[in-house]
């Protein structure tokens, strides 16, 4: 039986598996925000509403690298769980080959529908020249991006979670090398942030392959030859859809915000919610990593039919998410101002905004782990259905509702409190399906 995940797993054994993915995920966060602070800094205001505009519609594109990550971690955890590890490979190796080919499809059509859809949300000018500069050069490398996501799941199920980290370290700081050289001394604006992030998402991507390819991969996985299988395709498909819905909701959410903030708050507005996701990126990432580091565990002893475990597993990690949402709640309270001066100390009235708002949203933060892990927790039972409900309506639902809403009162105080209200609702839902599953799961 395969002794990464089997037997029974302790606070300190639990954070030791789970450790590597969420330094992983923050790393890759603080690396993203590194974009926002040399453009911000560098290129300027307009260039960095920019960046946040078209934003969404290009995580949209790269976002399908979760579906196929998440849920063929969840299919191949459970089979190796079962003990069929050849069945295990052959999957493994469908995954990959179809999250490239479905990067590849994706770039081609984000790079022509890029300008009509950046008109259609409301660019023009400027704001519309930067959007398809940027864009375009992004997408170029979309299936190293479909990859690197994918990646970032499966290594964690191949036993290799630091292997993983360290990949995404040289990413991180070829993006941020990259990006201080292009943009802060050659001075190339928004298109050498979108050459510096293109460049390190193809070494995100194309190591982790050539690592399975060779004859040195020392992990439980391993690329061999397969037979496409439509049935087992459409389990991981049905596995991972949360993890798409969520990231597709955020960005669809994210381009109501825009449209509202627009009208609230305008470009300042639009500029202050790009600080929000930026930093929050990397508040979220601890919650994001444990359940990424902790998915292939459940999933394991899923197979296994080890249901005292998966008990074990859940109430530690609840305790374990409780404890850490605290201590953001406070960090975020305390740096809101440190952390907006990093990226727009240089107009007064633009950080007095993005500090209020951030000081808002910081409460988001102490609810936001509990949906994430429920939903994470469901897709590595191989119940997508529920774990799509819960990322559905976390990400979709309350936030567009709350979004719509609470402006008509509070205007631009309303639209920093909906995540807050979108979170709190998605902690009550997430509790009535966990309490509801309990006796089907054994949990």
């Amino acid at each position: 039986m395969n002794s990464t995940f089997s037997g029974h797993f302790g606070y300190r054994r639990l954070l030791r598996v789970t450790l590597p993915s969420i330094v992983m995920m923050i790393f890759t966060s603080i690396y993203c925000v590194t974009d926002g602070f040399f453009v911000s800094n560098f290129a300027g205001k307009a260039a960095f509403t920019a960046v946040n505009f078209i934003m969404p519609y290009l995580m949209i594109l790269g976002c399908v690298g979760f579906l196929f990550g998440t849920g063929g971690s969840a299919l191949i955890g459970k089979t190796m769980g079962e003990g069929d590890r050849k069945h295990a490979d052959r999957l493994f190796s469908m995954v990959i080959c179809v999250t490239a080919l479905s990067g590849l499809a994706l770039g081609v059509l984000g790079i022509v529908l890029l300008r009509p859809v950046a008109e259609l949300l409301g660019a023009e000018g400027e704001l519309l020249e930067n959007c398809v500069r940027y864009g375009r050069l992004i997408l170029i490398a979309n299936p190293a991006y479909v990859l690197q996501f994918a990646f970032q799941c499966l290594f964690a199920t191949a036993g290799k979670p630091k292997l993983g980290l360290a990949v995404t370290v040289a990413a991180g700081v070829t993006n941020m090398a990259l990006d201080a050289l292009f943009v802060g001394v050659f001075r190339w604006g928004i298109a050498g942030a979108a050459v510096a992030t293109t460049l390190s998402q193809c070494v995100g991507g194309l190591l982790p392959l050539l690592y399975f390819l060779g004859k040195w991969n020392r992990s439980e996985l391993h690329l061999t030859r397969f037979r496409f299988d439509g049935r087992a395709l459409g389990r991981i498909c049905g596995n991972g859809s949360s993890e798409l819905m969520s990231n597709i909701s955020t960005s669809l959410v994210g381009m109501l915000y825009n449209a509202q903030l627009m009208r609230y708050g305008g470009q300042n507005g639009i500029a202050a919610y790009g600080v929000l996701m930026y930093v929050s990126m990397i508040f979220h990432a601890c919650f994001i990593g444990y359940a990424v580091g902790v998915s292939p565990v459940v999933s394991f002893h899923f197979g296994a039919q080890n249901r005292p475990e998966l008990h074990s597993l859940l109430r530690k990690s609840l305790r374990l998410i409780g404890g850490s949402s605290i201590a953001m709640l406070a960090a975020g309270e305390a740096l809101a101002r440190p952390l907006g001066q990093i990226f727009v100390g240089y107009d007064e009235a633009l950080l007095a905004m993005t500090v209020r708002a951030f000081r808002i949203y910081s409460f988001s933060f102490l609810l936001a782990g509990v949906a994430i892990l429920g939903s994470s927790f469901f897709t590595a039972l191989n119940d997508g259905l529920t774990s799509a409900l819960i990322s559905f309506l976390r990400t979709l639902v309350f936030q567009i509702a709350a979004v719509l809403l609470l402006p008509l009162v509070l205007e631009l105080d309303g639209i920093w409190l909906s995540i807050v209200f979108a979170e709190t609702m998605a902690v009550l839902v997430t509790t009535v399906f966990l309490l509801a599953k309990r006796k089907k799961y054994g949990y």
